[in-house]
């Protein structure tokens, strides 16, 4: 219990009402010293008062009014004469001299306290103001042992209502304690525990009705997260069952159409101007297809391997992807420019590199055929002190807004009517991959610019 929460309240609330005592009883224990010594000056005032009336009192009256009033002797100054008004033997001789008729807080502190750490019995001297203007000075002395038992006694009253006050204090804020935090905390955990054991069942969703603001802003917000992550799992689940489903269809739809590829060098065979004239178009289409069936598989799988590093000219990859492309712009109005130190090498995976640049140039020639006007595309590479920057950009019409917003996400960002948008998505994984980034560094009616940066790292040669 003592490691709960209410338990440690218990705890820190008893000792913190103990402190605040202690901090009390010091000018208590003061404050009884003060009054102690006050009731001893009043009653030897009293006492010789009673010689006052009568100037011959007996010697045991004397006595017994000394003992009555817990004084050795009475002195009285009245009209500036001091005259001794009672007397018996004094047992030691006089230690301290006291002065009560105006002590600062600080004195009566320092006093009481050097008063309960001496132990021995002393004999001091008390010099007050007689009660109701009965003379100028009254001066006693007296034992302090006397003083001390009692104000031993009254610290121990003190102390023991002290601790009394504090445990019954504590009780009752352990008792508040359990129901106003610990109990709604329980059953936040409770729900936390519940979901946590089945996250898709929206039962498990907590309801708030803590009572405290502070409590209550935590249920809502436990509740908006459990809410949103019910959420997600379910559309992940949705997702992971539709992308088996495409990943299904797309394998069976790619072997469909390879066997279709081989028959279209008979249809080209064909001497009918018509079939002559869409045997392209049709064989564009299935190779779009073909590609389309290909990145979605590709795309579907849990995740692409590691990359291979290995120390490679990136001119050499730049060629390759140009000459392909080339070949793909049937009308050769396109210009490919490169400009790459021939002496510039990366350490990164070769093929995985080669699939970025192939993606990023396919892009941009797709975009400048389907503008329909000639244009230029470009690779530039430049080697930093810590990275590798690779930028592939094109003089065609921009990307348009949608594709900006969505531009790396799959199926949503596609640059050109029909695109997927896996192209980029594979990209930039690709590049993560190589801890670096891949992203668009303008696009506007000028061009469109890609920029990847690949970290050089510890292995850098």
């Amino acid at each position: 219990m003592l490691n709960s929460l209410s338990g440690r309240f218990l705890i820190l609330t008893t000792v913190f009402v103990m402190l605040a005592e202690v901090l009390i009883f010091v000018p208590s224990i003061a404050r009884f010293r003060e009054d102690y010594l006050l009731s001893r000056l009043e009653r030897a005032q009293i006492a010789s008062l009673a010689l006052l009336a009568d100037d011959m009192l007996s010697e045991e009256l004397e006595t017994e009014l000394l003992k009555n009033a817990g004084v050795y002797n009475v002195v009285l100054r009245r009209d500036e004469v001091r005259q001794l008004m009672l007397a018996s033997p004094i047992p030691s001789p006089i230690t301290a001299t006291y002065d009560m008729r105006d002590p600062g807080p600080v004195v009566l502190i320092g006093d009481a306290m050097a008063r309960l750490l001496e132990p021995e019995n002393e004999v001091i001297r008390l010099i007050g103001a007689p009660v109701r203007e009965a003379g100028l000075l009254i001066e006693i002395t007296m034992e302090t042992a006397p003083l001390r038992t009692a104000m031993i006694d009254y610290g121990l009253r003190v102390l023991a209502l002290s601790a009394v006050i504090s445990v019954f204090t504590a009780v009752l804020l352990f008792v508040a304690v359990r129901l106003l935090l610990v109990r709604p905390i329980k059953g936040v955990v409770g729900y936390m525990q519940r979901y946590a054991a089945a996250p898709e069942d929206a039962r498990g969703i907590i309801t708030p009705t803590a009572g405290v603001r502070e409590l209550r802003e935590a249920e809502e917000a436990l509740q908006k997260l459990q809410t949103e992550l019910t959420q997600a799992l379910k559309q992940r689940e949705r997702l992971a069952q539709l992308g088996s489903a495409v990943a299904k269809v797309s394998h069976d739809l790619r072997n469909i159409l390879t066997s279709a590829q081989l028959f279209t060098g008979r249809i080209e065979a064909s001497e009918d101007p018509l079939v002559r004239r869409m045997a392209p178009k049709l064989v564009g289409s299935i190779t779009r297809a073909v590609s389309l069936c290909e990145g979605t598989l590709a795309f579907g799988r849990a995740e692409e391997p590691a990359p291979t590093l290995t120390v490679f000219a990136l001119s050499g990859i730049v060629d390759d992807v140009f000459a392909s492309e080339r070949l793909a712009d049937g009308a050769d109005v396109l210009t490919f420019e490169e400009d790459i130190p021939p002496a510039l090498t990366l350490r990164a995976d070769p093929e995985q590199m080669f699939r970025v640049i192939t993606n990023l140039v396919r892009n941009a020639r797709q975009a400048l055929t389907a503008a329909g006007t000639p244009g230029a595309i470009r690779v530039k590479a430049r080697e930093l002190d810590d990275q590798w920057c690779i930028t592939v950009s094109d003089t065609g019409p921009g990307l348009p807004p949608k594709a900006r917003e969505n531009l790396f996400t799959p199926f949503q960002g596609g640059t050109r009517k029909g695109g997927s948008g896996l192209g980029l998505a594979i990209s930039a994984e690709l590049v993560r991959g190589h801890g670096g980034t891949l992203s668009l560094s303008h696009s506007d009616e000028t061009g469109t610019t890609f920029e990847i940066r690949l970290p050089k790292g510890d292995g850098t040669v």
